[in-house]
């Protein structure tokens, strides 16, 4: 008997049987498919969200450590990835070894750029005219980078323990939180300082005397927010010794007329991020009675921050033409130029995840300078070919 369609009140006739197989077999796939699809997006976001709860359980991961290709949030368009970041790397480390990654900042790799890069300067500056930089010294030096950035942070970690624990960026640190005590965190530093040794004796003998040297100002530079207004100026001194060390390393000895401006250049450099950085504290900093430039500076921040990317500049100069350096190293100075001014025009100083992203921005400013320098130097082999041209061109005449 013929049914009735319910909805246009008319006689239909009821399919064959196959039609009706083959489609609840259609609906049923699907519906199968949108269940797999929804199965593995939401596994997908599940493992992202344990991956996340994990390492900010572990205290090493910040909201933007764990990155997306396009857009944010789980309902994002298809194909949208993940890049694995450096805190995402010491949450997935063994637990007992996290605690000690954390306190080497390993989650926090912008610190060990900023360290290493016034070297890559130098190491590039001291290289043979046509020549790339020494990679062997490259690598020693990033070596050496990590190593003492580690034991700095180390070294800072147990004279600010008290302090950290009341300032909420810093209170998640190993030993403030009290995840590592204060004798394990000195037994660590002992060893990051015997690695760091070991380095430093692969240099020569004035190498390995001046790099004992900073020794005193890597202990003493925490300390200077008790002090003095001016904490950066000290670690901008401790920061950018490599810029003196790197050339040795290559020369045997500091040539004054390239070291000393290029290490004054680095001291500017550090007062500009350091003191951005600063501003992400400053409240808490008011509070338990410890100083920065951000303090001191307040409002008038960009003027002083204006000056000193003068200063680094007009020192980078100085470097360029007592190194005879040539077009594509000035060219490099100018992005750098361009890259300053608008870190500091577009710096709001009161919101710290902006100073956090004009502070990581640095590591761009340094990366560009030693593009400059390498390829500067390999300019200067066509030049000395051009020369020598000319002068047996005359002598010919």
């Amino acid at each position: 008997m013929p049914g009735r369609d319910l909805t246009l009140g008319n006689d239909v006739r009821p399919p064959p049987v196959h039609a009706l197989r083959s489609a609840m077999l259609g609906v049923c796939g699907a519906g199968l498919a949108r269940s797999l699809r929804a199965g593995t997006r939401a596994w997908q976001w599940g493992s992202r969200g344990r991956s996340l709860a994990l390492a900010r359980a572990a205290g090493g991961l910040r909201a933007g450590d764990w990155r997306r290709s396009e857009g944010r949030g789980p309902r994002g368009p298809r194909g949208r990835g993940l890049r694995l970041s450096a805190a995402a790397v010491v949450s997935s480390a063994p637990r007992p070894l996290q605690p000690y990654l954390r306190l080497m900042r390993l989650d926090k790799p912008i610190g060990t750029w900023l360290l290493y890069l016034p070297c890559t300067w130098s190491i590039g500056l001291a290289a043979e005219p046509g020549c790339f930089p020494d990679w062997y010294m490259l690598s020693l030096f990033g070596a050496g980078a990590v190593l003492m950035r580690g034991a700095g942070c180390t070294i800072n970690d147990m004279w600010d323990q008290d302090y950290d624990k009341k300032v909420t960026r810093t209170a998640s640190r190993p030993i403030a939180a009290g995840d590592i005590s204060t004798f394990q965190s000195f037994v660590f530093l002992g060893g990051q300082l015997t690695l760091a040794l070991g380095v430093l004796l692969c240099l020569n003998y004035y190498s390995i005397a001046l790099g004992a040297a900073s020794l005193l100002l890597v202990i003493t530079y925490p300390l200077m927010k008790r002090i003095t207004y001016w904490p950066q100026l000290a670690l901008g001194l401790t920061f950018n010794w490599g810029a003196l060390l790197g050339w040795s390393a290559i020369k045997g000895s500091c040539d004054p007329s390239v070291c000393l401006p290029l290490y004054f250049s680095g001291i500017m450099w550090t007062l500009i991020y350091d003191t951005i950085y600063a501003h992400q504290d400053k409240r808490d900093d008011a509070l338990i009675g410890l100083k920065s430039t951000a303090l001191r500076f307040r409002e008038d921040t960009k003027q002083w921050l204006s000056g000193f990317s003068v200063a680094m500049l007009g020192a980078l100069s100085l470097v360029g033409v007592n190194s005879n350096q040539t077009a594509p190293y000035y060219a490099a100075l100018a992005a750098v130029g361009v890259h300053l001014v608008h870190q500091i025009y577009t710096l709001d100083i009161h919101r710290p995840e902006d100073c956090w992203e004009k502070f990581t921005s640095n590591r761009t400013i340094g990366l560009m300078l030693f593009l400059g320098i390498v390829l500067g130097n390999l300019w200067k082999e066509n030049e000395t070919d051009e020369t020598k041209k000319n002068i047996d061109n005359r002598i010919e005449n």
